[in-house]
């Protein structure tokens, strides 16, 4: 009978951390949301682009991360899909906020924000992407149509490119490069 109680205390244990565990997994993006300044959280043609970007780059420096600049608009239905995605999607959410500061910029008929957008390599399609080092260097242009899988975003392709462009892997990339051009 000691046994039997012993096992029943545990299992309800492990149950109930389980379960706490799945329902914070669900609610992650909504946790993380809340704490996300504003520019990483919609377009808004109203906010200046380069204070927007002095303040991103500033807190990447503060917390070890790249940040990541989207190019859209309210009016950008790809956009919409793209935030949707990741907010039903939450460890590619998860994934995109530790290792990344999210900048977005509004570009629309009213506001195109030419003196900035001029500062970046051209946009291909809406919504682009730019990783930029918190030194602000950018090191990379993306179409997000690259993160498609028929017609939908690919969680996989999302992960990978998160991966790849993260701060730990381009240092690493970096790192091997000196080692090439030395031998």
């Amino acid at each position: 009978m000691k046994i039997f109680s012993t096992l029943v205390i545990s299992l309800s244990i492990f149950l109930s951390l389980f379960s706490g565990k799945v329902t914070m997994a669900n609610n992650a993006p909504t946790a993380v949301a809340e704490n996300l300044p504003t520019y990483s959280k919609i377009y808004d043609e109203q906010r200046d682009p380069f204070k927007d970007a002095t303040a991103a780059i500033g807190l990447a420096k503060k917390t070890n991360r790249q940040v990541l600049i989207e190019i859209g608009g309210n009016w950008c239905s790809w956009c919409h899909k793209m935030d949707s995605f990741l907010a039903k999607n939450p460890d590619v959410y998860k994934a995109l906020h530790s290792q990344y500061v999210l900048l977005k910029i509004s570009v629309s008929d009213s506001n195109e924000n030419n003196d900035f957008m001029k500062s970046l390599p051209p946009v291909l399609g809406y919504p682009h992407m730019y990783v930029s080092t918190a030194q602000g260097k950018i090191i990379l242009s993306k179409d997000t149509a690259e993160l498609l899988d028929d017609n939908d975003y690919s969680k996989s392709q999302w992960l990978n490119f998160l991966s790849d462009w993260s701060v730990n892997s381009t240092l690493a990339q970096a790192q091997l490069a000196t080692m090439i051009s030395v031998e």
